[in-house]
């Protein structure tokens, strides 16, 4: 059960940091344009409506409207790109959540740094404003995200219980709902040991990055 599960959040994990980055500094840089409000607007109602949500709406219109993608995990996949192609759906579902969460946060970061006077001591030494916001502002702005890049991936894992179903994708999201629903106590809490680890191991892990990202961090 763990390489479907582990495959569609690995990916939408790595999906959602670049895109989450690119339009946090695109709102950033723009901040009070028609491009910025489009992008809070966006991410708006990508934060607040959960990704089942989308998953339901994403086969509706993907597999029954235009039947571009597969309704349903297809489990006589054998390629990569095959299953790719049926787990396309679910991946775009759950990357929409933290790639809004990551812009929202980088942004803010970001027009702070912009504004300080660091900054503005970097472009009066002959900086460029691209230079500037990618060897400064971008830098310093990155302290506060990436411990939260970590902690994005619980939030993936949690929402790929309802996705996995959905989609009826044989991962361990589907076998803990299907263990609540069968009464099999055993599968269900060893299904909750092995969620409450990786909340756990998610949480050390964000402890202990923030010494190594922010020097001025120490541990006691």
């Amino acid at each position: 059960r763990l390489p479907p599960t582990i495959l569609i959040n690995f990916i939408s994990l790595f999906i959602s940091i670049p895109l989450g980055l690119i339009f946090g500094t695109i709102a950033a840089l723009n901040r009070n344009t028609w491009i910025d409000h489009v992008i809070s607007v966006l991410v708006i109602i990508f934060i607040s409506v959960p990704s089942f949500i989308f998953g339901a709406v994403l086969q509706y219109t993907l597999t029954f409207a235009w039947p571009v993608f597969p309704t349903l995990y297809d489990s006589q996949a054998v390629t990569f790109a095959q299953k790719m192609h049926s787990l396309f759906l679910p991946i775009v579902a759950l990357s929409l959540n933290p790639t809004a969460t990551i812009a929202r946060y980088l942004r803010g970061e970001l027009i702070e740094n912009i504004s300080s006077e660091y900054l503005l001591l970097a472009r009066t030494k002959g900086l460029t404003k691209a230079q500037a916001t990618v060897r400064h502002a971008l830098k310093n702005a990155m302290v506060p995200i990436l411990p939260m890049l970590i902690s994005s991936f619980v939030g993936i894992l949690g929402g790929s219980f309802i996705i996995e179903q959905i989609f009826s994708i044989p991962g361990v999201g589907q076998l803990y709902l299907r263990s609540i629903n069968l009464f099999d106590y055993d599968v269900f809490m060893m299904d909750g040991v092995f969620y409450t680890f990786i909340s756990l191991l998610a949480g050390i892990v964000v402890d202990i990055s923030y010494g190594f990202i922010d020097p001025r961090i120490r541990m006691g």
